[in-house]
Order: C-alpha cells, then structure tokens, then sequence
C-alpha cells in the first residue's frame, strides 16, 4: 500500500496551487479521526490516504474529475479498493462511483463540509476553526451566498447515506478539523 509521504508527493505531482494540497490534507487528517472516532483505528491510516489523493486530478483535469484519477492512481500503484473509494467522492457529481463501505460516505459527506468549514474559518478573527461552534458553522451553511461553491444539497446527502442527522455530521466533521494542527 501507498503510505501517506507517498500519498502527499503524488497529490502534489498533478497538483501545484496550494490551496487543493492543503485541501487533501485537511480531508485526509478528517478522515483519520473519522476512522478512529468510528471504531476503525486500524484503518486509519488507509482512510487519511484516500483523503489526502481523493481531488487528484481535480487541479489539472477538473473536467474530468473522479475520471482520470483510476489512471494516474493505477500508474502509481494504487490498489483497485482505493480507487474506487477515491472516486466515490464524486458519486453523482462527476462519475457513477457508488459508495458503499461507511468510509466512502464519510469521504462524500465530509469533502464539501471542509471547504465551508474553512471558508468559515478564514472569516474569523482567529483565522482557525479551533474556536467554532456548531451554532456558528450552522449559520453559514444556511447562508446561500456564503462560500457558494460548497454543495450543501451534497453535504445532506452525504449525511443521509451515512444514516446521520446533518448536526452530528457537522459537528464530528468540525472536531475532525479542530483536531488538525493548521486548522
């Protein structure tokens, strides 16, 4: 298996902006504490792995997203399992992919939460979300406007497959950040 420097070097050979390597590690060390918080600690450093690759050729490829990383992942040597856990992050966006363990719906339903939860970070005065609250974080979902590009309606997906209210996914998805050293 791909271990996490290797991880961090292939994420960074497809992408350059620092913002989408960032992005993979905030998703990458949230999917870690996910695996411990759900009882799969052994696992952990599997779920931080498929965090940290899951935008792979979203920087130069964002056409075909959760498309073109099945080859950049198998050039590099990425088990089949991970792939399809990669792109099921995309399920119903940019590919066919279906989640089905419980990592791949905690990867589809915390992907676009890390975005509006740093989004929502930067607008603080801390610049951190290690002093959100849940109250707070549930204002800027509900505001439209605010960090657009986030896909709420996938957000609430996501914690309907995971068979979550979308307040508990919003508030381990927020103390899986908190938890992250540059967050």
């Amino acid at each position: 298996m791909i271990n996490r420097d290797e991880a961090l070097e292939l994420l960074k050979k497809y992408n350059k902006e620092e913002f989408h390597i960032l992005h993979g590690e905030t998703v990458g060390g949230c999917m870690k504490w996910f695996a411990n918080d759900l009882g799969h600690g052994d696992e952990a450093d599997y779920w931080e792995i498929v965090g940290i690759l899951h935008d792979i050729d979203f920087e130069m490829w964002p056409d075909e997203h959760c498309v073109k990383a099945p080859e950049l992942l198998k050039e590099a040597g990425v088990p089949d399992d991970m792939i399809h856990a990669i792109c099921s992050h995309g399920y119903g966006l940019c590919c066919d992919v279906k989640p089905e363990l419980e990592m791949e719906k905690v990867l589809f339903a915390c992907d676009e939460l890390t975005g509006l939860i740093g989004a929502a970070a930067l607008m603080r005065p801390s610049k951190s979300c290690k002093d959100m609250e849940l109250k707070s974080l549930k204002k800027k979902f509900k505001d439209k406007h605010f960090a657009a590009g986030c896909d709420r309606d996938v957000i609430r997906q996501g914690a309907e497959m995971l068979g979550w209210e979308l307040d508990d996914l919003m508030n381990k998805t927020l103390e899986a950040m908190k938890a992250l050293p540059n967050s």
